[in-house]
């Protein structure tokens, strides 16, 4: 049922991403069941964030969804949730970008096969959405690395003398909490590749139940 116009490589439409996600009866009879409960308003901002081709962060307090909005955003749109970075205190840049076999490395040199592409390396192949998850949780020169990818959707390969183009359709979505301990804030240079959508909490105990009643 979903014959609404697609950004390139998106296996539904915004509209059917949104319904997705928040649910609601098709024009055939089909209901589909919701997968977050909250105000449609944000994740329309959300969705219309990635159809521009602008990055997403989500961000709020853990408990808000903020990782179960993102896997669903990506299965809708890519259909491919597992495409993930998950960002720790002990992240490198390497797991950004790309690593390497070390024993291909040493035998071989710095070759096309030798080379171990990181979540986003095959994400801009594809042309796929690609999560990183807790995003503040890495080191600040770490966050850096994905500068360039965001903004010129390239990811030089210096050893092979090359670089990476993203295809169209490649984006990120990126999830951080800025309440808990051991955070890094984002570079004034990152945030501003991201649009930032804020998941909030209840605003009082009776929305609370409405929602786990919902």
């Amino acid at each position: 049922l979903d014959d609404r116009e697609r950004p390139p490589n998106w296996q539904l439409s915004p509209w059917a991403v949104v319904t997705y996600l928040m649910g609601g009866e098709l024009s055939d009879g089909t209901v589909v069941i919701p997968k977050y409960v909250g105000k449609p308003r944000l994740l329309q901002i959300a969705v219309a964030t990635l159809a521009t081709d602008r990055a997403l962060l989500l961000l709020g307090v853990p408990g808000t969804a903020k990782t179960w909005v993102s896997e669903h955003l990506a299965a809708a749109i890519s259909g491919d949730s597992t495409l993930l970075v998950q960002g720790t205190a002990g992240t490198t840049e390497e797991t950004l970008r790309y690593g390497w076999n070390y024993a291909r490395l040493i035998a071989e040199g710095p070759t096309e096969a030798a080379l171990v592409p990181s979540p986003v390396y095959r994400a801009m192949q594809a042309g796929s959405l690609v999560r990183v998850e807790e995003l503040t949780r890495m080191p600040s020169d770490v966050q850096d690395a994905l500068v360039t990818v965001l903004s010129e959707k390239t990811l030089p390969v210096p050893e092979l003398n090359t670089q990476v183009l993203a295809r169209r359709g490649f984006n990120l979505i990126a999830t951080a909490n800025d309440r808990d301990r051991g955070v890094n804030e984002l570079s004034a240079a990152l945030r501003r590749r991201f649009n930032t959508v804020v998941l909030p909490l209840p605003e009082s105990a009776e929305e609370e139940i409405a929602i786990v009643a919902r």
